[in-house]
């Protein structure tokens, strides 16, 4: 399948990285990663960095999957909030989740202040507005409950949002934790810098139709006919990890993005600061460093590739339609616009490490609308699991997880 279709801004404006080839010996790696977009490339800098040798393998050319379509916001929330989560699953499950999410976002820019990668990150505010007056009292449950954690956030009431943002809703709450980025150019930019300073391998075009455990780990057939033998495997491959699981552990969602023509500064509204709400789906806008504004949302239940495509035009006049409602004096004009396809889980939380029976094969898969974030953790989690490190996550992000 198709992860998206139209014009995905990363994808125009970063060159494609055309120096690999597929697979074309039979070749050993302590690890065999399986996907290489952000979720990849950030597991590979934590074992290369720790100076495990890894082979990335994709099917498509180099992190040209979702990350590729990816808006790349990166905020602690989680897409369930934290006082349903709550509800959910335990109290601990919840709130390390919230604090793990909270940290990774460090966790990812000092991984490109120590490689010098510019991945374009920007630290940012992150404003989460009451889409009603529903939404307005989840926003009050919601700021108690960060707060009694001692997560950071602020409550902005209707008229300091009208005198500081020009946004007309009943509410929002603040923090100054977020950050923004070009998740395809970091990928990119990873998997060759640890390619040239570590001896990272790097295989696209090369589909791994087969895998086979083995006593020392395992053997990854690919469709050129070679083999490539692992001690670890890593499956970094979104949605379509699940040809490599048991059991169905994720639903498919559409989503719809644009970009904008660049505008002039006066049409950026305050802090430049990450924006959604408390609707379902819901709607979000960031920026980007050439002055555009990217706006995205719009979910809807994925059933096939042509129905996805086919609303693209209408979902892209919706999100204007909701931009123009949000800052009515605010001109703008779509440059591009794509749709793709991403996974959710039930409790908003990624799932990451073995999944049980399945000794040495790890999964890294961040669905939700914090996938990056989650990326990091993941990351995290493996390097430490192959290494021998205990890491208390692992039970709050694992397949057991309560």
């Amino acid at each position: 399948m198709d992860l998206y279709a139209g014009f995905p801004y990363w994808l125009i404006k970063n060159p494609l990285n055309n120096d690999n080839n597929a697979l074309h010996e039979n070749i050993y790696a302590d690890v065999a990663i399986i996907g290489s977009g952000i979720t990849g490339a950030l597991v590979a800098h934590e074992l290369c960095s720790h100076g495990i040798s890894c082979a990335v393998f994709d099917k498509r050319p180099i992190s040209t999957g979702s990350s590729a379509a990816s808006t790349a916001q990166l905020q602690y929330e989680i897409d369930v909030p934290l006082y349903k989560l709550l509800k959910k699953t335990s109290e601990y499950t919840a709130v390390t989740a919230y604090r793990s999410s909270l940290q990774s976002i460090t966790d990812i820019e000092d991984v490109f202040l120590k490689t010098k990668i510019d991945a374009e990150f920007e630290r940012k505010p992150t404003l989460y507005l009451a889409s009603n007056k529903r939404g307005y009292r989840e926003l009050q449950e919601e700021y108690k409950v960060r707060k009694m954690y001692d997560l950071p956030v602020s409550f902005i009431e209707q008229e300091q949002l009208r005198s500081e943002y020009d946004i007309d809703r009943y509410g929002a709450l603040r923090n100054n934790e977020s950050a923004q980025m070009d998740a395809y150019k970091s990928a990119i930019s990873l998997l060759k810098f640890h390619e040239k300073y570590n001896d990272l391998k790097l295989y696209p075009y090369t589909p791994i139709v087969h895998h086979e455990a083995t006593k020392t780990g395992y053997d990854l057939y690919a469709e050129q006919g070679n083999i490539a033998t692992c001690k670890h495997l890593v499956i970094a491959a979104g949605y379509e990890a699940g040809k490599f699981l048991p059991k169905k552990i994720m639903e498919l969602q559409s989503t719809y993005a644009l970009v904008t023509e660049p505008v002039s500064p006066k049409e950026i509204w305050n802090d430049a600061c990450l924006i959604w709400e408390t609707a379902q789906p819901y709607f979000y806008l960031r920026t980007t460093r050439d002055n555009r504004i990217i706006l995205g949302g719009e979910d809807i239940n994925f059933k096939n590739e042509s129905l996805r495509n086919a609303l693209l035009e209408h979902k892209t006049n919706k999100l204007l339609s909701n931009f123009n409602e949000l800052f009515p004096d605010k001109k703008i004009k779509v440059d591009m616009s794509w749709c793709g396809t991403f996974s959710a889980t039930k409790d908003g939380l990624p799932y990451i490490g073995e999944y049980p029976g399945m000794k040495n094969m790890y999964f890294a898969l961040g669905y939700g609308g914090n996938g990056i974030t989650f990326s990091m953790i993941a990351a995290q989690i493996i390097r430490n699991k192959i290494k021998g490190v205990s890491d208390e996550r692992e039970a709050v992000f694992g397949f057991a997880r309560e």
